[in-house]
């Protein structure tokens, strides 16, 4: 509109130099309305036929350099969202990996182990020398005895011990005993004997093995870690290999890839062989591609070929499928060459992928995730569509486009008065603006009867979609059925008159956490406990109704003076809140979202978002504890993944390692118990988590009389400004909802405003 509004104004100024010397002292509040009108009418009826051109090329131009721009945003949020994945299930993979070679080299280095390891091999040499025979048998027995533990513990299905010459002395497997140089093994085997611990990709058992079904077979998916055995002086004289179920951890941990209708993640090995399971089996059982049995799976019986057409389409290969090219992610990562591909590729089925791959060369094995390109690029093919239906019409209704462009033009001077008186909302009149989120913005205002200061938040009407309004009301409608004095109040929630939804709530008069150690470092023991009991009160009458916070941060908290009282804190924004009960709040979040600010997740947000419970909010308040107590982050790093993984495995630093000083046990206890990794571990209600506060030493140390003389000095402008120790290299914020904070404006103390999280 603005560009067919250039080109009216271009024609009237055009009419009014022709006519300058009549028109030259008008103005142009006493003139141009009526004679613009005029003007442009005349206009209209004689060049009626412009407007298809003009809207056809205006809107070719703008479809074309939308589409460019969307294409190429769109481009760079797959390349980051593909590299992200790859790299989250890689690491997790080698996690897992790493796990058990510590498992099996620890085993190795057994004491007990290694002497039996020795037995069987000194009594194989004395039988070949003629001597008199050790019973290697007890001496298997023994040795099986001794490896049971952790085998059942760890779910390995078996074990092998061979010695240099890669001879089997001792397996689980009988058939495999007194076995050499298996080709299957000889890799691993190779490796290990040069003194390194590792894991083998996935391949064909050798011998009779019990399947999935218990069904005993060859060719059942196995898989090995095996670590060296070495004597006295250091020297590999053997190997122990711990037998893994590749469909049980291998195969969970690489379907977690899995995402949208199509997305998935699997691994292959160095012949191009799919060793996890495809989420497409049934498809593949259509396709020819595996074969039609009731136990059929594709790990280990697929080859990653591209049969050149797609054939889910309805195409069918001319050559056999051992005669096809490898597809361009299997080719590329056996050759060393970690991409991301987001023009597209045909996978092993032929169809249009997009996806990211990395080759782990220390294990022989690849892995790829990749999303069907149709439904990476659907958004980006409506859009085409769109436009191209709509320059189609405009070609053909110039009748139309004229009587849409009059009702465009009225509803944009409706819309400008609307938004004119759209300071006044209902009872309440807007004084000044206080900070703004993702998605709504918070204004001080007041009642027109009452007089008190507001806080109004409004969503914002560029923003207002079924899912945000939804989001908002329900914000108001849970903030409503809280009571507790550390809780927020809501006042009025209404909707003005072009459409923004709005409520009214208690202005706060105060300062968050982030701020407060951000200007004035870290806290007191005294006042961080005082702090917590406060939060804690919040939460405990939410989490007693069933709800949970799930975004509890420094910024989400405020600390205020009200009325007679100091440091009354506000626990704010529960537009993030989960009802346990899912039902609830059904289609509010979608399934497995990551929701909250990462620098305050517990390690079940991050890996199972629709567990959490009031459990997951007190891993948040130990870690907010140790933000105030430190001026620190739990965890601190460069990037979202590697901050997330440091949440699930990582250990705490103790506060007082942090400090450098000491700190009361009680209260450090406490904090360390909130950040346990299991929830069974950490305090099971906020009221348990207060009485563990309460025994500190330093509890009752936070008097009336010292909150009143900070706020005082803090008021006056005296309080100095300490060095912050605060900071993350990752961005805090939100996945799901505008974090909006809500403050005032404190030119006269701090020179700043509580901006929003």
């Amino acid at each position: 509109m603005n560009f067919l509004t250039r080109i009216l104004n271009a024609f009237r100024r055009q009419k009014t130099d022709l006519h300058r010397s009549h028109e030259a002292r008008m103005t142009w509040a006493s003139g141009t309305g009526r004679t613009a009108v005029s003007r442009t009418g005349v206009f209209l009826r004689r060049q009626l036929w412009i407007w298809p051109i003009i809207a056809t090329v205006f809107l070719g131009t703008l479809g074309f350099l939308v589409n460019r721009s969307i294409a190429a945003t769109m481009k760079a949020n797959l390349h980051s969202q593909l590299t992200t994945l790859v790299s989250v299930e890689t690491e997790m993979l080698q996690n897992w990996i790493r796990d058990n070679m510590a498992t099996a080299a620890s085993l190795a280095n057994n004491q007990s182990v290694r002497e039996s390891v020795y037995e069987l091999i000194q009594g194989l040499e004395k039988s070949a020398e003629g001597e008199v025979p050790v019973d290697l048998a007890e001496v298997r027995r023994k040795l099986q005895k001794q490896l049971s533990p952790t085998i059942s513990s760890h779910g390995y299905a078996g074990f092998i011990v061979a010695d240099k010459s890669r001879r089997i002395l001792a397996a689980a497997t009988q058939e495999l005993v007194g076995q050499q140089s298996i080709p299957e093994f000889e890799t691993a085997f190779s490796t290990v004997l040069k003194g390194n611990t590792t894991i083998c990709p996935p391949f064909a058992s050798v011998v009779m093995l019990r399947d999935a079904s218990g069904r005993l077979r060859s060719g059942v998916p196995t898989m090995f870690v095996c670590a060296p055995v070495r004597d006295s002086s250091f020297e590999v004289v053997g190997l122990l290999a711990l037998r893994i179920l590749p469909e049980l951890e291998f195969t969970r941990i690489l379907q977690l890839g899995q995402f949208g209708v199509s997305g998935e993640t699997y691994a292959f090995d160095k012949q191009g062989t799919m060793v996890s399971n495809s989420r497409f089996d049934d498809q593949l059982v259509l396709l020819g591609i595996i074969p039609d049995r009731s136990d059929s799976q594709s790990i280990l019986n697929v080859q990653l070929r591209d049969p050149q057409g797609d054939m889910t389409a309805g195409y069918r290969p001319t050559v056999r499928r051992s005669e096809q090219p490898l597809t361009k992610p299997v080719a590329e990562a056996i050759s060393g060459k970690n991409v991301v591909e987001i023009e597209g590729y045909r996978d092993y089925r032929g169809v249009p992928k997009l996806g990211a791959w990395i080759w782990l060369a220390d294990y022989g094995m690849g892995v790829v995730t990749e999303v069907d390109r149709v439904e990476a690029y659907r958004p980006l093919t409506i859009l085409h569509w769109t436009f191209r239906s709509l320059i189609a019409l405009l070609a053909v209704s110039s009748v139309v486009i004229f009587v849409f462009t009059l009702r465009v033009a009225k509803l944009q001077r409706e819309a400008q008065k609307a938004s004119i008186e759209a300071k006044q909302l209902g009872q309440y009149t807007l004084e000044e603006k206080l900070g703004a989120g993702g998605m709504g913005v918070v204004y001080k205002g007041h009642h027109a009867m009452l007089r008190r200061p507001t806080a109004i938040k409004m969503l914002d009407v560029d923003k207002v979609n079924d899912a945000s309004v939804e989001r908002f009301s329900r914000e108001v409608q849970i903030t409503c059925q809280l009571n507790h004095p550390n809780t927020i109040a809501i006042y009025d929630y209404g909707r003005t008159p072009e459409g923004v939804f709005y409520y009214a709530m208690e202005y706060l008069d105060g300062i968050n956490l982030q701020t407060l150690v951000e200007r004035h470092g870290p806290q007191p023991e005294s006042r961080v406990i005082h702090i917590l009991h406060q939060i804690c009160g919040s939460l405990y009458e939410a989490h007693s109704l069933g709800l949970v916070h799930r975004d509890i941060k420094p910024a989400n908290i405020m600390l205020n003076r009200r009325g007679a009282e100091a440091d009354v804190v506000k626990v704010l924004d529960f537009g993030l809140v989960k009802a346990i009960d899912d039902a609830k709040q059904a289609g509010l979040t979608a399934a497995n979202s990551l929701t909250g600010t990462p620098l305050y997740m517990a390690p079940e947000s991050i890996q199972t978002p629709n567990s959490v419970d009031g459990r997951s909010d007190l891993y948040a308040v130990g870690a907010v504890g140790y933000f105030l107590l430190t001026g620190h982050p739990v965890f601190d790093a460069s990037n979202l993944v590697v901050l997330c993984q440091q949440h699930v495995d990582a250990v705490p630093i103790p506060p007082s390692q942090k400090l450098g000083r000491p700190v009361s046990a009680e209260l450090e206890n406490a904090l360390l118990s909130c950040l346990e990794k299991l929830r069974s571990k950490r305090p099971q209600t906020a009221r348990e988590l207060a009485q563990l506060l309460s025994r500190a030493p330093t509890a009752h140390d936070w008097t009336l009389e010292l909150a009143d003389d900070w706020w005082n000095r803090r008021e006056r402008g005296t309080l100095p400004p300490q060095p912050t120790l605060a900071g993350s290299n990752v961005v805090e914020r939100s996945s799901e909802f505008d974090q909006t904070m809500i403050g005032v404006p404190e030119a006269e103390t701090e020179q700043g405003l509580d901006h929003p999280g």
